[in-house]
């Protein structure tokens, strides 16, 4: 046992499905959102995208002053479709269409990774993939989900806990990389920095 105090931990994203799965695996990370302009980022690959968008958004919220000494943690996912990144939709006509074509196909989530130490300065990064196998959901049922609003907030339009998880046939991969975050990777990046992820457990409860 150390005597320690447990590091400060950082999500530097509004996501509450990424909130929701740190909090499961005993963390208790404080948000900040980074303000990221996410049109303005570009790069050759979907992979690459998501990786440069969690970098970006690492970057910015540790240098805040407020988060001094902390791990500050960026996410960001597209959906790798045919090589093209497929971020949140524009609207609901462009969520409707993009289920059309993605009804009885694969495609890959790409999630972005970054851990920035602001102790240190250092910062590390990577990008976990998932394939997902999508089921064929009929018109009606497109229209009913699109009218959810849900799709309009996500990553490639879809869920895999919410109202579209019945029009997801399986996945090959990590499936907290679909939601948002993959834990696994998180824990090689802290690892890589120094830091083992016991260590940021919160205390557990009497």
């Amino acid at each position: 046992m150390t005597d320690q105090p447990r590091r400060r931990l950082v999500l530097a994203s509004q996501s509450p499905a990424r909130l929701n799965l740190l909090r499961q695996a005993g963390l208790t990370p404080e948000v900040l959102v980074s303000g990221v302009d996410e049109d303005a980022v570009t790069a050759p690959t979907p992979a690459d995208l998501a990786l440069a968008l969690a970098e970006a958004k690492a970057s910015v919220v540790a240098a805040k002053p407020e988060v001094k000494g902390a791990l500050v943690i960026g996410c960001d996912s597209v959906l790798d479709l045919d090589g093209e990144a497929l971020g949140k939709p524009a609207d609901a006509e462009e969520a409707s269409a993009r289920w059309k074509s993605m009804r009885g196909r694969a495609g890959t989530l790409q999630t972005g990774h970054c851990v920035y130490d602001t102790t240190s300065g250092r910062y590390v990064s990577g990008t976990a993939s998932t394939v997902v196998r999508f089921g064929e959901p009929t018109d009606d049922e497109i229209a009913a989900y699109v009218a959810s609003g849900e799709p309009l907030y996500v990553a490639g339009a879809f869920t895999l806990d919410g109202r579209s998880a019945p029009f997801i046939e399986g996945i090959d991969g990590d499936h907290g990389n679909v939601i948002g975050l993959s834990l696994p990777l998180l824990r090689r990046l802290l690892a890589e920095l120094g830091v083992g992820i016991t260590e940021l457990w919160a205390p557990a409860e009497a």
